[in-house]
């Protein structure tokens, strides 16, 4: 398994231009002529587009904490940006602006790889693949920075290297008119992608995780699907492309629920797998720190968990409703008296340290199982870096037929959707749902699903906000303008204790939501940096 899918650092490369995407003081320009001579130059240069990836300042923690804003999670800690969670976003808060960089770093080493690759005459498979790694990242973080930044009155910021006579000049990008504008030229990218990408299963051991034409054809679905808020025509797009993935790439659901989280190597590949960050754990730290974070602080004594993010009571209640023998929600959530193995012992679930909630998220965490675990690599040794060996779902084929289910509910097809939601409910051995789905039962099984997976249930609820299904854009409503719950126990430290509901104590002055906050503010920084170039929604103003 290639570690520097995840693991790597930057190469020598004439990057500088890449620091700041916006910067119209350019330390200096990236230099392309004399490079792409042979297939470790591509690779060097697909390995420090993904560097940034795994880096706390983005998908190893701190775009996680904007989640705080709906009822699904809470922080656990007191951080210093609560107006993450309250709407009450400036766009300077670390998350925000450090996330902002990263995402048009990215962006801005796919750029360079593609103006260095794509005119290219006899490129090697190596460098083939590689152009279109290159056009699936770009078109990734350009998707991560357009559903939290733009709308249907002013697009985000994006330039294509290649389209510049002789090389890119470093002006600032030009803003798009609209967000629709920006998911049109992502999907062009992840259609370039596809062109050029291997399918997975051409990939050798030493490259499984890198991206692949059903990635790419995966990240288009969800494209789509966040284009249909402000275009509902793109549903019918969405349905097709999760038609594509089952008919010609084969794609459907594990046999267990578990099988997608597990650390077991031989059962990373299944046919759920569209795309993942590919987390190895072991003395290296490979991969994001997530599962660390959300860990008991200390982990019991046994390890230095990090006691951040855990699930709110909100969240278990729904799960509950499936059942209390309910496998999903035993293999998600840790509540009080859950029995369960780490390090090799059988444990019962409390938790005495950082904010009072009642549960942890138990999703990422059975690599802490073993007793071995961090002799056989399954957990980093170093508690300051608490990776384990997880294969980090991004995109899985039950978050595509989720997708594919509420297209056909907008579309008046709830025979369907109900079709796509039974797939999934039966995987999990969970009573079947009769008659046409409505916008609840995707609601709640899209909740269920996919919780505390980078799906971004925060954004569900914002773009469903804006939608046509009047159940959907109530519960929205009312998730979005509530406060979390927790559960407050008589004694942390006895599972048995006897506990009450009440709100989270934490971030309490929460605004009444309104549609404007579907969109972060730009980092102050950014925009002065433009010159007045880049410009915030008028609301934001």
């Amino acid at each position: 398994m290639n570690k520097s899918i995840i693991v790597c650092a930057l190469t020598a490369l004439s990057l500088s231009s890449c620091s700041d995407f916006l910067d119209v003081q350019p330390e200096g320009d990236a230099t392309i002529t004399n490079y792409f001579t042979n297939d470790q130059q591509a690779i060097d240069a697909v390995d420090a587009i993904y560097a940034p990836i795994a880096q706390e300042s983005l998908f190893g923690r701190e775009i996680y904490w904007e989640q705080g804003a709906a009822c699904d999670i809470v922080w656990a800690k007191t951080r210093s940006y609560p107006t993450l969670a309250t709407f009450k976003y400036t766009g300077d808060e670390s998350p925000l602006r450090d996330a902002f960089k990263n995402l048009y770093t990215i962006m801005s080493r796919a750029n360079y790889v593609i103006d260095g690759l794509i005119d290219k005459s006899n490129r090697t498979d190596i460098e083939e693949r590689s152009l279109g790694e290159a056009y699936f990242m770009r078109a990734f973080a350009h998707f991560w920075i357009a559903h939290r930044y733009g709308t249907d009155k002013l697009g985000v910021p994006f330039v294509r290297w290649e389209e510049f006579e002789g090389s890119y000049d470093n002006s600032i990008p030009p803003q798009a008119e609209t967000v629709m504008d920006n998911y049109r030229m992502i999907c062009e990218d992840l259609d370039a992608a596809m062109s050029h990408l291997p399918r997975f299963e051409t990939y050798g051991p030493d490259d499984q995780g890198r991206p692949h034409k059903a990635a790419a054809l995966g990240l288009k679905v969800r494209t789509n699907a966040y284009w249909a808020t402000w275009e509902p025509s793109k549903w019918s797009d969405v349905i097709a492309g999760v038609d594509q993935l089952e008919s010609e790439f084969g794609r459907g659901l594990a046999d267990s629920f578990e099988d997608n989280f597990t650390p077991e190597f031989d059962k990373w590949w299944n046919r759920e797998y569209i795309y993942t960050f590919v987390s190895n754990g072991g003395s290296e730290g490979g991969g994001v720190e997530l599962p660390g974070v959300m860990l008991e602080d200390k982990g019991w004594g046994l390890y230095n968990g990090w006691g951040q993010i855990k699930p709110s009571n909100d969240l278990y209640e729904e799960m509950l409703s499936d059942g209390e023998d309910n496998e999903r929600l035993k293999y998600s959530i840790l509540s009080y008296g859950d029995k369960f193995e780490y390090f090799g012992e059988e444990r019962t679930f409390y938790s005495t340290t950082n904010l009072n909630v009642g549960f942890q998220v138990y999703k990422f965490q059975h690599a802490f199982a073993d007793a071995d675990c961090q002799a056989k690599g399954y957990v980093n040794p170093n508690g300051n870096w608490p990776t384990v060996r997880i294969n980090f779902p991004m995109i899985r084929m039950a978050e595509m037929l989720l997708l594919r289910a509420e297209a056909n509910i907008m579309q008046g097809n709830g025979a369907a959707a109900t079709e796509d939601i039974n797939k999934i409910r039966r995987r999990s051995h969970l009573k079947e749902i009769t008659g046409p789905a409505t916008g609840a039962d995707l609601y709640h099984e899209r909740r269920c699903e996919l919780a505390f997976e980078y799906t971004n249930h925060l954004f569900d609820l914002k773009r469903w906000h804006r939608c046509s299904n009047t159940d959907l854009q109530s519960l929205a409503a009312a998730e979005l303008n509530k406060r979390p719950t927790v559960r407050f126990y008589e004694d942390r430290g006895d599972p048995a204790s006897s506990f009450t509901v009440g709100l989270y104590e934490d971030y309490t002055d929460k605004l009444p939501y309104q549609d404007y906050m579907m969109t972060f503010p730009y980092p102050s920084e950014q925009v002065a940096n433009s010159n007045g170039q880049l410009k915030n929604i008028p609301e934001w103003n």
